[in-house]
């Protein structure tokens, strides 16, 4: 594919769409989470109480790096917005449409995210 045809306006908007409908599930399953963790049920032995908060921190947990991918995906439709979505915030080259198809909010291409994870398991972070 040619720069000229990368991002075009139909990718544009079925990344847009897809992105959109992320954000909205996310956001029910944080609104489903409130409504769980509201409804407190007293149990009186103490093995299903340690259940209960173990599943508890369980969904916590989960909803916490949902709230992360929340935001990514918040800036991602942002850079759609700017005009830089798909494009490799470090390099500059295209993302690539498989990449983005698989993770909508890549930031990096794939050899910009190699490099990096590889700088980090040497250097740390």
């Amino acid at each position: 594919m040619s720069d000229d045809d990368y991002m075009n306006p139909a990718q544009l908007a079925f990344f847009k769409n897809r992105l959109q409908e992320l954000e909205k599930e996310l956001l029910k399953n944080a609104g489903e989470t409130t409504e769980h963790l509201r409804e407190t049920v007293l149990v009186p032995d103490p093995a299903d109480r340690a259940t209960i908060e173990e599943e508890h921190a369980l969904e916590l947990r989960t909803r916490d790096r949902e709230r992360k991918l929340l935001k990514k995906v918040q800036q991602s439709l942002a850079s759609i917005e700017s005009g830089e979505y798909g494009w490799c915030e470090e390099t500059g080259e295209p993302i690539g449409i498989p990449r983005l198809i698989a993770r909508p909010t890549a930031t990096l291409s794939l050899e910009a995210q190699q490099r990096r994870e590889l700088k980090q398991k040497l250097y740390g972070d």
